[in-house]
């Protein structure tokens, strides 16, 4: 197993900036995932760790070594690609002990080893099948097993799970995980999945333009975004431009008042503001409450609205509300989300939780 370390690593194409000044330190065992749009850097970041990529300028180490202008081979990374790319004409066990054999393992080594990572990856009994009598998730787990077989120092899933089906996503993902816990190795993992960097990641790096807009764990991400950036693409938030009229009690206990075109909103203070300062502030979806009169005082904020529309989603119902000509998304679950359906006219949205952000 090994540490991952990069020193301000950028990776320029001409005047294209493709990573930017990106520096992470990855521990051992840890798994970390790099979040973000196409286009955001975060493969070609997983391809200068790989050694696919020289960068243009930085540092790239494994433990202490730096390994920067280090052949790929040289490293033994295990490499797991969007698509498994198996050989068609080899069984599943010819694939898997592929690269034992050319390492040079011994022959009598080869097949325990491969029978135990088809085991490892719940495919005993499939070593003599074709790629082709496998589905999309079976093949991926051969691409798994392929890789660990020959115990590589750091594990990297350039989006693996892209190109199957939801249903077999959220059991491979979780499989990833299970494989990455028993075996122990470094992984770093590339999507721009929210769902599957939240199941699997001890922390994730959220990318933007090549560069790091935000690096923590699930909650601190989710919770606490610290750019507009984070705060939209975390998520379904919705967004209320303001500005700071005013902040009430002190420590702990202080809340900001935000102003803005027909809201007024008290908002726990988490970070530093001034009066008059422009700010966004985020409301997440499932913050959003539709209640009864008999319940306002149980929210620091209240904010009366017509229905737009109900989307129906089985366990969650969307509802959108015109708050003062803008449009903000609800998301209701439990029993209440059956009655909505049928209703219209004009609702309370009750609202504890809001998350502030400079406007700059």
């Amino acid at each position: 197993m090994s540490t991952v370390r990069l020193q301000s690593v950028s990776k320029y194409y001409g005047d294209t900036s493709a990573v930017d000044d990106f520096t992470l330190d990855v521990a051992d065992g840890e798994l970390v995932t790099l979040l973000g749009p196409s286009g955001c850097g975060k493969t070609t970041t997983l391809r200068m760790i790989a050694g696919l990529t020289l960068p243009s300028t930085g540092k790239v180490f494994f433990d202490d070594e730096e390994v920067t202008y280090q052949q790929a081979r040289a490293r033994n990374v295990g490499f797991v690609f969007q698509t498994p790319a198996l050989f068609p004409h080899l069984s599943v066990a010819d694939n898997v002990a592929f690269g034992l054999s050319v390492k040079g393992v011994a022959k009598a080594l080869i097949m325990p080893r491969v029978d135990e990572l088809l085991e490892l990856v719940d495919l005993a009994g499939y070593g003599q099948r074709l790629p082709a009598q496998l589905s999309g998730g079976q093949q991926q787990r051969v691409a798994l097993a392929r890789v660990l077989a020959t115990n590589p120092r750091v594990l990297l899933f350039d989006e693996p799970l892209s190109a199957l089906d939801k249903n077999l996503r959220d059991r491979l993902k979780l499989s990833i995980l299970d494989l990455q816990r028993r075996t122990r190795k470094t992984a770093i993992y590339v999507t721009h999945d929210q769902s599957e960097a939240f199941a699997i990641s001890d922390r994730i790096v959220v990318m933007n333009g090549g560069r790091a807009e935000q690096i923590g764990s699930q909650t601190d991400i989710y919770l606490n975004p610290k750019t507009k950036f984070v705060a939209e693409f975390i998520g379904a938030n919705n967004a209320l431009a303001g500005t700071v009229s005013g902040v009430e009690g002190s420590g702990g206990d202080a809340r900001t008042i935000v102003s803005g075109a027909g809201f007024s909103l008290r908002c726990e203070t988490k970070i530093d503001v001034a009066i008059g300062q422009a700010v966004r502030a985020y409301l997440r979806p499932e913050d959003l409450v539709i209640f009864d009169a008999d319940d306002e005082g149980r929210y620091d904020n209240v904010l009366e609205g017509v229905i737009d529309r109900v989307i129906f989603e089985g366990s969650t119902v969307q509802v959108w509300v015109d708050v003062g000509g803008r449009e903000l998304r609800a998301d209701v679950s439990g029993g209440q989300r059956v009655t909505l359906t049928k209703q219209r006219g004009r609702v309370r949205l009750g609202i504890n939780q809001v998350t502030l952000i400079p406007a700059h």
